[in-house]
C-alpha cells in the first residue's frame, strides 16, 4: 500500500503471521518533478515499477526464509529487461504485423495503423487472460481485489475489518490496469494519426512515443479520478473497470487481513512521518 509519505507491505508467512514493511516513499515523490503536470506521470511510474519490483524480493523473501536483496545494478537490470521484453512484445510485434499487411496485402497506412492497435489490445487482454489462469498470479490477482476492496472502503468511511471490507467492489479508478489499457487506447489513436511510415521510423515513433502517451495516460486517470461523480465520466471509466475483472479475484478473509494491515501501516506511518 503505498500513501503520499510511505509505502507499506505485509506479507502472510508460513507460520500464519502477518509480517510488515514498512518506509518512508523516496525524495522523488516530494520532488518538483512529481508535480510537472505530464512529467510526473513518467517519473512516479519509473519509480513505482522499481518499488514494486523491490517489494515483491521482500514478499518471496519472507515466504523462502532466504534474504537475497534485489537492489542497485541488479535491480535495474532486471527491470530495465522487463521493460524492453514489454516494449518489444506490445509494441513492436503489433507495429510489425501492421507494416507487414501494409507492404504485402497494400492496405492503407491508415488501416494498417489501426490493426497494429487491435493487435496491441488483443496481446494486452490475451496476456492477462492467460496469466489469469496460473494459480500462483490468481492468488496474486485476489490480493489485488483485497487491495481495492480495502482502499474503497475506507474512502467510503467504513470500518476496516474483514467483514466490512468483503462488501466494497473489486474495482478502482485508480488501478494500474486502468493505466495500461488507457495507454493503449491512446496508442491507436497517436499511431494512426501519424500515417505511413518505413519500417524503422515505424519501430521508433512506438518507442519514442511512449514517455508521451504514458503522461497523458496518467493525468487521464487523475482527472477521472477527480471527476468521478459525472455520469459523463463514469461512462468514460467502464472499459477499464471491466478489464479489471481480468486482474483481480475475489479474496479470502485472510487476504483481507493482510491488505488491511498492509493499509493500517501506511497509515501509521505518514501519521508519524507527519507530526513534529
Amino acid at each position: 500500500m503505498r500513501g503520499r509519505k510511505a509505502v507499506a507491505l505485509a506479507v502472510r508467512a508460513p507460520d500464519g503471521t502477518i509480517v510488515t514493511h514498512c518506509e518512508p516513499l523516496g525524495g522523488i515523490y516530494q520532488s518538483r518533478l512529481a508535480k510537472v503536470p505530464f512529467l510526473r506521470g513518467l517519473v512516479l511510474l519509473w519509480d513505482a515499477l522499481g518499488l514494486g519490483m523491490r517489494f515483491l524480493t521482500l514478499s518471496a523473501n519472507t515466504q523462502t526464509g532466504e534474504d537475497e536483496k534485489l537492489e542497485g545494478p541488479a535491480l535495474y537490470a532486471t527491470l530495465g529487461f522487463a521493460i524492453l521484453a514489454g516494449i518489444g512484445i506490445f509494441f513492436l510485434v503489433p507495429a510489425g504485423a501492421g507494416w507487414l499487411v501494409e507492404r504485402f496485402l497494400h492496405w492503407n497506412a491508415w488501416w494498417s495503423n489501426l490493426l497494429e492497435g487491435l493487435v496491441r489490445i488483443l496481446f494486452l487482454i490475451g496476456y492477462i487472460w492467460g496469466v489469469g489462469f496460473m494459480p500462483d498470479i490468481r492468488r496474486v490477482f485476489a490480493y489485488h481485489g483485497a487491495e481495492h476492496k480495502t482502499i474503497n472502503a475506507y474512502e467510503a468511511g467504513a470500518e476496516l475489518s474483514p467483514a466490512s471490507v468483503s462488501r466494497f467492489p473489486l474495482s478502482h479508478t485508480r488501478c494500474g490496469t486502468a493505466f495500461l489499457l488507457t495507454l493503449v487506447l491512446l496508442s491507436i489513436l497517436f499511431f494512426t494519426l501519424l500515417g505511413p511510415l518505413p519500417l524503422l521510423w515505424r519501430f521508433l515513433s512506438r518507442i519514442l512515443m511512449i514517455p508521451v502517451l504514458a503522461g497523458i495516460a496518467y493525468e487521464y486517470i487523475r482527472w477521472t479520478s477527480s471527476h468521478i461523480q459525472s455520469p459523463f465520466v463514469r461512462a468514460l471509466i467502464k472499459p477499464n473497470l471491466a478489464l479489471q475483472s481480468l486482474t483481480t479475484r475475489e479474496p479470502d478473509e485472510s487476504m483481507l487481513e493482510v491488505a488491511i494491515k498492509a493499509f493500517e501501516t501506511m497509515r501509521q506511518a505518514e501519521k508519524e512521518v507527519s507530526s513534529p
